[in-house]
């Protein structure tokens, strides 16, 4: 498959246009025009581009790219390694965020909702990206929740609240939306889950009584370009393979 044509139907599948985002979404650094050989993963780390050369990538996608707006745009120090470790095996780089995180079927929140059992019955916070529904009927307090979130993410989440405080209502947003808290709050939720906490999060938990989880930045985002890699490898017959470098964040 040609590269431009990989883009142009993410950019479709995605949605791209409707976004407001903080970095370019789609074909960030361009490599050689056929692609065979995908790998995807969280982020563009020098690490991953190193695993996905081994790996024999002709292209990556990933959820963090590059080009952020208000970083420093010059090509240098680690953003140059980067690029010039993909310039010089000739692999494109292909970055999709917040249409990645909000996309109905294969975003980050819609597959965070499948590892954890959740029922979406609406959205909310900027852009309609956060979901909010009920939890699983096997999970009736804050405790059996973090013991789901625990066993499914393989990663111990930070949990604000008592364990012994029954919970169904749920909203969640992966990654860094530890800022839609409030909003969860006002829509009644009993327990918030997303990646990261800030410090005046913990305090906003304790006060308003609605637990508060951070299961970690990286484990909430790791399914949804997981998916969409599938997606891609399996409608146009292209090999795929995913790549974790692990997070503790």
């Amino acid at each position: 498959m040609q590269v431009n044509d990989l883009e142009a139907y993410l950019n479709r599948l995605l949605d791209t246009a409707k976004f407001h985002d903080y970095c370019p979404n789609g074909l960030q650094v361009e490599g050689r025009r056929e692609v065979r050989q995908l790998v995807s993963g969280v982020t563009a780390s020098l690490d991953f581009i190193e695993a996905a050369i081994a790996a024999g990538a002709d292209a990556v996608l990933v959820h963090h790219g590059y080009f952020w707006r208000g970083e420093n745009p010059c090509l240098t120090g680690m953003k140059r390694r980067r690029i010039a470790l993909l310039l010089a095996h000739d692999i494109s780089l292909l970055s999709y965020h917040l249409p990645l995180d909000a996309h109905p079927e294969l975003g980050n929140n819609t597959q965070l909702s499948h590892k954890l059992g959740l029922r979406e019955t609406g959205r909310f916070g900027d852009q309609g990206i956060g979901m909010f529904g009920t939890l699983p009927s096997n999970v009736s307090n804050l405790k059996e929740l973090r013991v789901s979130v625990e066993q499914a993410l393989s990663r111990t989440p930070l949990v604000i609240g008592d364990d012994a405080r029954l919970v169904n209502r749920v909203a969640w947003c992966t990654g860094g939306a530890q800022d839609y808290f409030g909003d969860a709050i006002d829509l009644g939720a009993d327990v918030f889950i997303t990646g990261e906490i800030s410090e005046r999060t913990v305090h906003l938990a304790r006060e308003s009584g609605v637990a508060f989880i951070s299961a970690g930045h990286h484990a909430t985002e790791r399914y949804g370009v997981q998916a969409l890699g599938e997606h891609i490898s399996e409608k146009f017959g292209i090999s795929h393979q995913y790549i974790d470098i692990d997070n503790p964040v």
